[in-house]
């Protein structure tokens, strides 16, 4: 008889055992369990925000958490340049760097409607007017940071949910079932029979890529910080300040709501 995990990652690793016993080759099971451990220091490692050597890995995985440290560290990148950079990419993870892009796009929101007139959650529409934006995202944030939560809750609740898709079920069913009563009642008003398909097959489990929910949603924030940026140039005049300036002086100024 054998007893088997059911949880899929102890089971590999007792499955890595057992061929390490059928092997029989001591030397291999050292260099084996030496490479586990440093594997599993690397992840230890990331954890506290430090990404060099293996740890360097978790820039390209997505968690749902995000290290204070490495939060800090983005905030730094954008305080040289509220625009972002690649540096955001390739030295911060990803996550991290999505929750410190969600306090610089409501900073760049308020700098805009202060300078436009427009509210906050009309900007990014407003600027794919200009340019092409994925703007649903970004505005969705600026929503959820207006309702009082925080860009850590408002940044790690999207990247679960697409976690949860991406396992195959819906994060939110009652959320879903609303926007398809508002679907219905939206067709209900159009003799076009194929309205209401339309509107359905819009509806979507999550706004981010179940895939690389992190890296899709940072992609998505730093575009609307320059949705912001677009719609501020062209409604301000020469008199008006500098929109870096202005952005980077907002967003220290409420640094406390960063988590």
């Amino acid at each position: 008889m054998l007893d088997v995990s059911y949880d899929p990652l102890e089971e590999c690793a007792h499955r890595v055992g057992r061929v390490l016993y059928e092997v029989g080759d001591a030397e291999l099971s050292r260099r084996v369990e030496v490479e586990v451990r440093a594997e599993l220091d690397a992840i230890e490692q990331a954890g506290l925000g430090d990404l060099t050597g293996r740890a360097r890995q978790a820039l390209a995985l997505t968690r749902a958490d995000a290290s204070p440290v490495q939060v800090q560290a983005a905030d730094r990148i954008l305080n040289r340049d509220p625009l972002g950079g690649a540096s955001l990419f390739t030295e911060v993870e990803p996550a991290a760097a999505a929750i410190a892009a969600a306090h610089w796009l409501q900073a760049a929101a308020d700098v805009t409607s202060e300078t436009t007139g427009y509210e906050t959650t009309q900007i990014l529409q407003e600027a794919d007017g200009i340019e092409a934006l994925a703007h649903e995202t970004p505005t969705l944030v600026l929503e959820r940071l207006e309702l009082g939560l925080s860009p850590y809750e408002t940044v790690t609740g999207l990247i679960r949910g697409a976690m949860v898709v991406a396992e195959g079920r819906i994060p939110d069913l009652d959320e879903l079932l609303e926007h398809v009563s508002q679907a219905e009642t939206l067709a209900r008003f159009h003799d076009d029979p194929g309205f209401r398909s339309a509107l359905l097959k819009e509806l979507r489990t999550t706004p981010l890529d179940p895939e690389r929910p992190a890296h899709d949603l940072l992609e998505d924030l730093l575009g609307g910080i320059r949705g912001c940026w677009l719609i501020y140039q062209e409604d301000a005049s020469e008199d008006d300040g500098d929109f870096a300036e202005e952005v980077r002086a907002e967003a220290n100024a409420r640094r406390e709501r960063l988590t």
